[in-house]
């Protein structure tokens, strides 16, 4: 393991820098356009494309990198997020942040996909579960890493922005660097929508409604969190929390997930997520550490949706099904990330600060409600015939698909052989 992860030391350095920088600079974004007073519903529709961006490079960057290559795409998509870093200060203009923030989903989705490529060309059967892991506990550490970085200027200047630039762009020194072979892309296929909701309209509805949990909190976390009155440091804090508490409360509910039928343990998590978020819109900000915990809570069981989304649906599809579904199920919480933004923005305008959870609870409660009648509806799939829960992130690219640890129909690449076959002669 420790030679595995030594292996990708490059990789692994240009994800945390790349990471924290873009979540640093989400936030960043989200308080500065609240000290500028702008309404909710304006920043929404702003913050809402990155999402735009982002999904649209997910279905389009795989050309570009197959044109000039792996480091050279590598190096634009990095110098256009740090580059649209430093244009937001110069005019804060909606039109032209709406149209950086789109420019910035794109090319963070391009780098993710060359990153994503290249950990998935190091996969073996043997070690694709580990590396799986690996990529998610970096990714949310570097994540949450990033929020705390918001501490050290002020938002009203172009310092912040500076800053966000500078590990941007440092992302592409590691990278640029090393020297692995470039790996082939090979982005999954998806399964239509119509199809997937035929076999699996649970687990699409879980994938959809988390990314309009989890898009609206990572947009409008800071404003939420600027208009209760809470300063920089501590929505700094308010949003780091949010996010580790995402990343710990994936493995206990995954055992519970192995244990108990699937649709049932999404009925409990979203009717609990739902009553959280009404207790976080009624407790508001009068007390910061119950607040924390509320919304770490809130936030942690949104974002176990998509995973068990994912085995429930992996449940339904015979294997050499599995990484389209997977891909389809990517595309709909990418939906879903463009939905949030837009709609919570519009609750907060008419209702406060309150509206990011009044609207989330709404959607989880609709959530419930197709669980609990899908449930009454169709048949469980037994425990025993249930595929191995895997704590899948969505924050990532279709190329990432690939090595899901349930993915009987995976290929090692040839340069991963050659290195599992290095390993086993030392």
């Amino acid at each position: 393991m420790t030679r595995m992860v030594a292996s990708l030391s490059a990789l692994i350095i240009s994800i945390i820098l790349l990471v924290s920088g873009n979540a640093f600079l989400t936030t960043l974004l989200g308080i500065r356009l609240s000290i500028e007073s702008v309404e909710p519903s304006v920043i929404g529709w702003v913050l809402v494309c990155y999402s735009v961006g982002f999904v649209l490079g997910t279905l389009y960057v795989s050309r570009i990198i197959a044109r000039v290559g792996h480091i050279r795409a590598f190096a634009v998509f990095a110098a256009l997020a740090a580059v649209t870093a430093l244009v937001y200060p110069l005019s804060v203009t909606m039109v032209l942040w709406a149209l950086l923030r789109a420019l910035s989903g794109f090319s963070i989705a391009g780098v993710l996909v060359v990153i994503e490529s290249w950990f998935s060309s190091r996969a073996t059967n043997s070690n694709r579960g580990a590396l799986f892991a690996v990529y998610q506990i970096v990714f949310y550490i570097a994540a949450a890493g990033g929020q705390l970085v918001v501490n050290l200027g002020d938002p009203a200047n172009f310092m912040p922005f500076t800053l966000a630039a500078i590990l941007l762009t440092l992302a592409l020194i590691p990278l640029s660097l090393t020297r692995m072979e470039a790996p082939h892309i090979e982005t999954a296929e998806r399964m239509s929508f119509f199809t997937l909701a035929r076999e699996s309209f649970t687990g699409m509805a879980g994938a959809l409604t988390c990314g309009v949990l989890i898009g609206g909190f990572y947009a409008l976390g800071p404003v939420y969190a600027t208009m209760a009155g809470l300063d920089v440091s501590r929505t700094s804090f308010f949003m780091a929390a949010a996010i580790v508490a995402a990343m710990i409360l994936a493995w206990p509910l995954g055992r519970i997930c192995d244990t108990f039928d699937r649709r049932r343990v999404m009925f409990i998590v979203a009717v609990g997520a739902a009553a959280t978020a009404v207790a976080v819109a009624i407790v508001g900000s009068a007390n910061l550490m119950l607040l924390m915990l509320l919304v770490g809570l809130f936030t942690g069981l949104s974002a176990t949706l998509y995973p068990i989304a994912v085995a429930i649906t992996n449940d339904r599809m015979e294997s050499h099904r599995i990484v389209a579904a997977s891909a389809t199920l990517l595309l709909s919480y990418g939906i879903g990330s463009v939905i949030g933004p837009v709609v919570m923005a519009e609750l907060m305008g008419v209702l406060g600060p309150s509206g990011l959870f009044w609207g989330s609870a709404g959607f989880l409660v609709m959530l419930a409600i197709a669980t609990s009648y899908r449930i009454s509806h169709t048949p469980d799939v037994p425990v025993e015939e249930q595929e191995h829960f895997v704590a899948a992130m969505p924050e990532a690219s279709p190329v990432l698909v690939e090595i899901d640890p349930r993915n009987e129909e995976f290929h090692a690449s040839p340069e991963a052989e050659a290195d599992e076959l290095a390993r086993e002669s030392a």
